[in-house]
């Protein structure tokens, strides 16, 4: 217990050299980074969020500061929980995945709760039909099965409600000779759709018209 104050004084100052080394060489920045949403329901999709990044305020050593941009850092939002319907979600400093976790710090989210709407996955049955371009020569008809006739597309019930058929892609006819079969790819451009299969066959059947 003997000079009691200059051992307390030598903590101190001890404490207060190792804060004054760990902080020299800090600096701070701020970030824009995308939102990826994570474990949403296999029932549900997301129709729309009214912000896809969010700003952050990252602190730590200015070494492994200058290395930091968007691409190397992830920020999750965890939808486990989500319900159809709009709800608001919160970003949590949590779900911010750095690539220096010890030495990089986040002080700051904003936003730090996004609103999403959730609508329900549905399946249903369409049509296929064919796309036939190019005309076939004089006295020439050419008719076209496909098979399956029907797809199941899955997609948000929306979405899905709006689709009536699906279109095969282009198939030319002109100067065609017999009977051809071909695989043709189902055309989905424009459309937030998956369907189970992503081709169909097709048999062209080539035919003299009789005079």
């Amino acid at each position: 217990m003997n000079n009691i104050g200059l051992k307390v004084s030598a903590v101190l100052l001890s404490v207060f050299l190792w804060y004054f080394v760990a902080s020299r060489g800090q600096s701070e920045i701020t970030l824009e980074a995308p939102l990826e949403f994570r474990d949403i329901p296999a029932e549900l999709g997301i129709i729309s969020s009214n912000v896809k990044t969010v700003m952050l305020t990252l602190r730590g050593q200015e070494r492994f500061m200058k290395t930091l941009n968007a691409s190397n850092i992830r920020v999750f939002i965890d939808m486990s929980k989500a319900r159809e319907g709009e709800g608001i979600y919160h970003v949590d400093k949590a779900g911010v995945k750095l690539p220096f976790a010890i030495s990089v710090s986040v002080t700051n989210v904003d936003p730090a709760s996004i609103k999403v709407k959730l609508e329900e996955r549905v399946t249903k049955s369409v049509p296929v039909r064919v796309s036939i371009i190019g005309t076939a020569e004089k006295g020439i008809s050419v008719s076209a099965s496909v098979e399956p006739k029907n797809v199941i597309i899955t997609g948000l019930k929306s979405e899905v409600k709006q689709v009536r058929y699906l279109v095969t892609e282009d198939f030319d006819i002109t100067d065609m000779k017999g009977t051809v079969t071909e695989s043709l790819k189902l055309d989905t451009s424009g459309m937030n759709i998956v369907p189970e299969i992503t081709k169909v066959t097709v048999r062209f059947t080539y035919t003299e018209n009789k005079t």
